[in-house]
């Protein structure tokens, strides 16, 4: 079993930076593939970015393409979305999540493909 916590959210203004973070504890965090999704007020979840266990493989949503960069940092548990170009419809709360597999360079793009989430984070972009 695995905790996460993410971090790093906040206001920024059309164009500026963020870098959220996705700390995990329990053990073997290699072990997880992680995914990171997003939630606007009124809007459905979005899938946002996404990387496997041995960080070989990434995705990204079409909309976050050349703004958005996801790496990982297994002795350090954590997973960091590289946020940057930030625009008014960015603004959401953002969530890390995680499941265990034992493919090393499989990732996971649907919400109910993982097992443990996070609370979220706030990112709000002003314009």
């Amino acid at each position: 079993q695995v905790q996460l916590v993410e971090s790093g959210g906040g206001l920024v203004q059309t164009g500026g930076s963020l870098r959220l973070s996705c700390v995990a504890s329990g053990r073997a965090f290699n072990m997880y593939a992680i995914g990171w999704f997003r939630q606007a007020p009124g809007k459905e979840r979005e899938r946002v970015s996404a990387i496997s266990r041995n960080a070989g493989n990434t995705y990204y949503t079409n909309s976050v393409k050349g703004r958005f960069s996801i790496s990982r940092d297994n002795a350090k548990n954590t997973v960091y979305l590289q946020m940057n170009s930030l625009k008014p419809e960015d603004t959401a709360v953002y969530y890390c999540s995680a499941r265990a597999t034992p493919s090393e360079t499989n990732f996971f793009l649907r919400g109910y493909d993982y097992d443990y989430w996070g609370q979220g984070t706030q990112v709000t972009v002003s314009s």
